[in-house]
């Protein structure tokens, strides 16, 4: 992946606005119904164009295909694999998947999203089934990511970025209850050689490699677990990614770890300080982490105690993915320039906390993606001034 030699480059994490009427067609597709291809991908492709030009007119210097094809960042492979089935939801005395933020903020998480609801007798409840493993896993329609992967080379041919990544969810990432295999490690086993597939595809096809792990931070939001057991949870995260991506250049890979797209209090989010080593055992050599929302803006002082390693690209959310308010330009380039003057210019690559397909209006983003590259281009102007 490029480096910022000469100037800030910026990126974002992948997701951005789909239309009401692909995100239905992609919703009915990935429900199993009957949707026909040719409809389906005439719905696609204008939107990957679209979304390639609407972020070169941003200024974005690393681009991707707005991930036009999925209507998930992560739920799209459920789709696309083999092995997966409704079951009965095993009984449960959660109140919410992020039952640690729950306990606390009940009432928020009722009212604002979710599967949690109240029922007659005031108490919460929870969903009567949920997505299993039932099966071998295996591809059932890699033709899909063979889509995905042509759309965006026909959509950045003419196009003159800095470099075009692609996303695809980690082995770990919401996988659902194991009921096929013997053991847990044998389902994580094969979750992993066969995410590996879809992973080596998109590197084969000359793009960067993303890799959406969320499964290394949530756990601590999402269960009531001690400090230890997460980093467990998390180790065996971390080694998921570094077989699934074993014969990938490390420099064609970054992972963005992911506390969470949601607008939630992330009072439970585990600091980056305590996760920081666990983090650089990924062999993949770009890092992506939020260092703009209220929760994690302050994070960038980790790398003055912890040296990021030579051979590491740091890639810190300037832009916070969950609020309206379009950051300004100074605000960008303040954030930018505390992370260069810890870990140095050429390795940082701004961008965004997580993907801005979720919380913001669409013209708004494309604001907040402007105000992104005017603020790059301020900082680059302090920390290269002869090129100025």
């Amino acid at each position: 992946m490029r480096r910022s030699e000469t100037e800030i480059l910026t990126t974002h994490t992948g997701s951005l606005p789909r239309a009401a009427a692909l995100m239905d067609i992609l919703g009915r597709n990935e429900r199993g119904e009957a949707v026909d291809d040719a409809e389906l991908n005439a719905s696609i492709r204008p939107a990957v164009r679209e979304s390639v030009r609407n972020q070169v007119e941003s200024g974005v210097s690393v681009i991707n295909d707005g991930e036009q094809g999925k209507s998930n960042f992560s739920s799209y492979h459920y789709h696309r694999l083999t092995g997966f089935a409704q079951m009965p939801a095993l009984p449960s005395e959660k109140i919410h998947p992020c039952q640690a933020e729950a306990v606390d903020f009940p009432d928020f998480f009722l009212h604002r999203w979710g599967p949690v609801r109240r029922g007659a007798d005031g108490e919460f409840t929870m969903p009567t089934d949920e997505l299993c493993c039932t099966g071998p896993l295996g591809w059932k329609d890699f033709a899909e990511v063979e889509r995905d992967i042509a759309n965006l080379k026909e959509a950045t041919r003419d196009v003159d970025a800095a470099d075009i990544f692609m996303t695809a969810i980690s082995p770990r990432t919401y996988l659902p209850r194991n009921e096929h295999y013997s053991s847990e490690d044998d389902y994580l086993q094969v979750m992993a050689d066969t995410m590996a597939r879809e992973y080596e595809a998109i590197a084969a096809a000359g793009f960067v490699l993303q890799i959406d792990a969320p499964d290394l931070t949530v756990y601590y939001r999402m269960e009531e677990v001690t400090v230890e057991q997460h980093l467990e949870y998390m180790g065996r995260c971390v080694d998921l990614i570094n077989h699934a991506t074993r014969n990938i250049p490390a420099d064609r890979v970054r992972v963005h770890a992911c506390w969470g797209a949601d607008e939630a209090p992330h009072h439970r989010d585990i600091p980056l300080e305590v996760i920081v080593s666990e983090l650089m055992r990924l062999r993949p050599d770009g890092l992506m982490v939020p260092g703009a929302n209220g929760r994690h803006s302050h994070e960038w002082k980790v790398w003055e105690e912890f040296k990021l390693p030579a051979d590491k690209v740091l890639f810190p959310g300037v832009i916070d993915s969950t609020t309206h308010i379009i950051e300004h330009p100074e605000a960008v380039a303040e954030r930018i320039l505390n992370y260069t003057s810890v870990v140095g210019q050429d390795r940082v690559i701004a961008g965004v906390d997580c993907g801005l397909a979720y919380e913001i209006d669409p013209p708004i983003v494309w604001a907040k993606l402007r105000s992104l590259s005017e603020g790059a281009s301020l900082a680059s102007k302090r920390l290269w001034p002869k090129a100025a």
